[in-house]
């Protein structure tokens, strides 16, 4: 697979075919980017159910002749106020398991389904000399991006600093890429090292 490169005149990258060449699997995709953003929830939600809520136990009036439904305590979840019948508990396990070959055949899918639609440009190197936000905004303008994740080798301090206020910009290391963020990206860059550092990690 050939990946296009920015510059000056034309020219391309060879690209593994087993990262970049392979056959989109929709139904692994799928399962990979569920698998990411269940696992990245924390349960912290929690609600209590009838014996945590502070109710009285005394019973709300007697058992019969009232012509009113019998009742035990105020806090029955068929109550307004009451416990629940299922709460959620703070210890909530959301994680779903995939294996390291699943993960890793997912992420060469979308990759390859980027490079078949034309969505990958490549570059020698991407970086800013300074902690400029300006700067960085005007140096994807220039390279003819709108939106765009940026994938290099090691991300240093002066791309993190720059890029963390621009909603367009996405910037992480290769090591660092996931199934999400290469979905939701309209374009992504990359560096000649990425590409050969996601080639090994993929492999």
């Amino acid at each position: 697979m050939e990946l296009k490169m920015i510059g000056d005149k034309p020219a391309t990258v060879q690209a593994n075919d087993a990262v970049f060449g392979r056959d989109f699997n929709e139904a692994l995709v799928h399962q990979v980017v569920v698998a990411f953003q269940a696992n990245a929830r924390v349960g912290s939600r929690a609600q209590k159910d009838r014996g945590a809520v502070n109710h009285s136990t005394r019973k709300p009036w007697r058992q019969k002749g009232t012509g009113r439904a019998r009742a035990g305590m105020t806090s029955s979840p068929l109550w307004r106020g009451g416990g629940k019948i299922f709460p959620n508990s703070p210890d909530e396990n959301f994680s779903h398991k995939v294996n390291r070959k699943m993960y890793r055949a997912g992420m060469a899918s979308i990759l390859s389904q980027l490079a078949r639609e034309d969505r990958i440009r490549v570059v020698d190197e991407f970086k800013v000399d300074a902690p400029k936000t300006k700067v960085l905004a005007q140096k994807v303008k220039a390279l003819g991006f709108d939106q765009v994740l940026v994938l290099i080798d090691e991300v240093d301090r002066n791309l993190q600093l720059s890029a963390r206020n621009l909603s367009n910009v996405q910037v992480m290391s290769a090591r660092n890429a996931n199934p999400v963020a290469l979905v939701r990206s309209p374009r992504v860059l990359m560096t000649r090292s990425a590409v050969a550092r996601l080639e090994e990690l993929l492999k």
